[in-house]
Order: structure tokens, then C-alpha cells, then sequence
């Protein structure tokens, strides 16, 4: 069985939970990844505290990424970002999940070697004791790729840091769209390090979050490659809608939840 998950914003929460439910998925909670959340609504930390009592599947977040530079030159910039990170981390704790998605946000018009070599660096500093600390707490931190044009832009940060409580989230999508790189050069590169995904579909031009049979990426490749990594990768669907995510399913080895098979059979 594929371990899947649906990512999950505040507009849509309430389907996918439902979705979730029935067919006995994991939640990636996204809606504490953005400034309104974190700053204006704590109450909402409360309101999913409610929803998902006695959620038993895994859970998930999105962590900060709009302007986040963990890596900056200026060390006030990175103090921003930790602060934003470690609120990630105190809301995942209050509600037990596991794993929060960060992206790494490499300057990718900055290619020359030693601004790269320098940005590791950094990156390896901020990751080890972010990692370190996540790791008290029992939570794994993913790094995502977005506008990274080659894997191991990531793949050295994680090879330095070498921390079970830092793992790759590949985005699928993402690599496609900003990496003229194989796709199996990503899985090669990243490779065990790959225990998170991002799962979606695209026009081949821009970002859009699509269901598997809306678009360029042909999933009935793509899964099987992901499968045979050698830890299989959680999949969660970063799709836009609950019903697209349903049309997803199918490409999936997931079944029914036995509690809604019973009710099936009872009615």
C-alpha cells in the first residue's frame, strides 16, 4: 500500500479531512505555512486541535516560505526566518505532526561556484541545529525543492548535515518546471534522502497544482520510479481541489477505509 497524504489549506480543510477519512489518508496541514495564520488567527491552531481529535493516520505541515532566506548573508534576515521555523515547530508539536515541509529557496540566477559553495555553507549551519532541535521534539523537517535547477543543490546540504531529522521532499512538479535535468537524475542524486514528496500536475509552463490526469507529467511512469526508491517515499497530494485529488486516487495503490466499506455493506 502507498503511504499517502492530501495537503490541505483552510478553504478546503473540511473536504479533505472527509476524503481523508474515507479512504484512510494521512493530512498535510498548509495553512500555517502563511503570515495571516501565524500572525493573525492562533485560534485556528485550536479549531484543528478539535478537528482532527483521535486523527490516527500521519500528519504533516507546510512550514514559512514566502521570502524566507535561511541562508541570507545578513544575519537579521536568517533570525527571521528561524523565528518563523521554530513557530512551524511549537504548532506541529500542538498538533502532533510529524514532518514540516521547508523550502530551501536557492537564488538561482546566482550561479557561480563560490557564491553556491558559501550558501551551502550556511544552509548546513542553519539546518544541523534547526534538525538538532526538531529532532528533540520528535519532528522530521523535509527541505522542498523549488526554483533549485539542479538536485544537488540539496543534496549536498543533507549529505553535510546527515541527520535523520533531515530528509528531501521532492517535488515533483518543480522539478519538472525549473530543472532541465532527467527526472532520474534527481532520484539518483537524492535518493534515500527522498522520504516526502509532493505529488501534482502541470501545463508544462507554470506552477499550477493539478490532479494526475491534468497535465504534462505522465504519473503512470512517475510512480512506479518513486516506488522503487530505496525507502518508498510518502506521497502527498499537493493538489488544488478535493475533487481533483479524488481522480488521483485511482493511480494509487489505496483503498477504501474498512469503516466505510462496513457502512457500504449496511446500507
Amino acid at each position: 500500500m502507498d503511504r499517502v497524504s492530501l495537503a490541505c489549506d483552510h478553504y478546503n480543510f473540511e473536504e479533505c479531512l472527509e476524503l481523508a477519512h474515507e479512504y484512510g489518508l494521512g493530512l498535510e496541514i498548509q495553512t500555517f505555512a502563511y503570515p495571516d495564520a501565524l500572525d493573525n488567527h492562533p485560534e485556528w491552531i485550536e479549531v484543528y486541535q478539535d478537528r482532527l481529535k483521535g486523527f490516527d493516520r500521519p500528519l504533516s505541515m507546510h512550514g514559512a516560505f514566502m521570502d524566507m532566506t535561511s541562508a541570507s548573508f545578513d544575519p537579521k534576515i536568517v533570525a527571521v526566518t528561524l523565528d518563523r521555523y521554530h513557530q512551524n515547530l511549537e504548532i506541529a508539536a500542538q498538533l502532533n505532526a510529524r514532518a514540516i515541509v521547508f523550502h530551501a529557496n536557492y537564488l538561482t540566477n546566482i550561479r557561480n561556484l563560490p557564491f553556491r559553495r558559501a550558501w551551502t555553507d550556511r544552509q548546513v549551519v542553519f539546518w544541523g541545529k534547526l534538525a538538532e532541535e526538531a529532532g528533540k521534539m520528535g519532528i522530521r523537517l523535509a527541505l522542498e525543492n523549488m526554483w533549485e535547477y539542479d538536485p544537488a543543490i540539496i543534496g549536498d546540504v543533507l549529505r553535510q548535515v546527515n541527520s535523520p531529522w533531515l530528509i528531501s521532499c521532492l517535488d515533483v512538479g518543480h522539478a519538472h518546471l525549473f530543472s532541465d535535468l532527467p527526472f532520474k537524475n534527481w532520484l539518483a542524486e537524492l535518493g534515500g534522502f527522498i522520504q516526502y514528496t509532493h505529488l501534482n500536475n502541470n501545463g508544462g509552463r507554470v506552477d499550477e497544482h493539478r490532479g494526475f490526469d491534468d497535465g504534462v507529467l505522465d504519473y503512470k511512469a512517475i510512480l512506479p520510479l518513486l516506488r522503487s526508491l530505496p525507502n518508498q517515499p510518502a506521497f502527498s497530494l499537493e493538489i488544488e481541489s478535493a475533487t481533483a485529488m479524488r481522480r488521483s486516487l485511482p493511480y494509487l495503490d489505496v483503498k477504501k477505509a474498512a469503516v466505510e466499506v462496513g457502512r457500504q455493506i449496511e446500507s
